[in-house]
């Protein structure tokens, strides 16, 4: 059971789980500290200095906080958007690095009746020219 286990761990899909995990986390630290040192900021400047997470109205005596919810929906907004840089950024690296090159040409032009023949014809089968190409 115990060699199962370490084999379970240190397998690829379980170590790349827990690399993503962790990049994970300093990732949503850099885009908290965007948000809270750039963005709310700039939000507040933008709002006459209002607090977005203050934001609530109370109804029926039950205190009703959409800021919060409005604060976590920037948040979220933002954090996809990185994220889709990040994954557009991955994609598109992985297309270069597996591009394939443009398969070699199988046919030619005739220069003088305009069909598309064979690459390795010296004779055009359509209009019988010769071909010095």
């Amino acid at each position: 059971m115990l060699k199962e286990f370490k084999k379970f761990i240190t397998e690829g899909n379980v170590m790349d789980l827990a690399v993503a995990v962790i990049m994970g986390a300093a990732v949503k630290e850099m885009v908290d500290g965007l948000i809270n040192g750039l963005i709310a900021p700039l939000i507040g400047a933008a709002t006459a200095g209002v607090n977005m997470k203050e934001l609530a109205v109370t109804l029926a005596g039950v205190k009703l906080q959409y800021g919060l919810f409005l604060d976590a929906l920037v948040k979220f907004i933002i954090i996809a958007f990185v994220v889709f840089i990040m994954v557009k950024a991955v994609n598109k690296g992985r297309d270069a690095l597996h591009k394939e090159p443009a398969p070699e040409p199988t046919t030619k032009t005739c220069p003088y009746c305009k069909s598309e023949i064979d690459i390795t014809a010296t004779r055009c089968p359509h209009c019988t020219s010769e071909l010095t190409e």
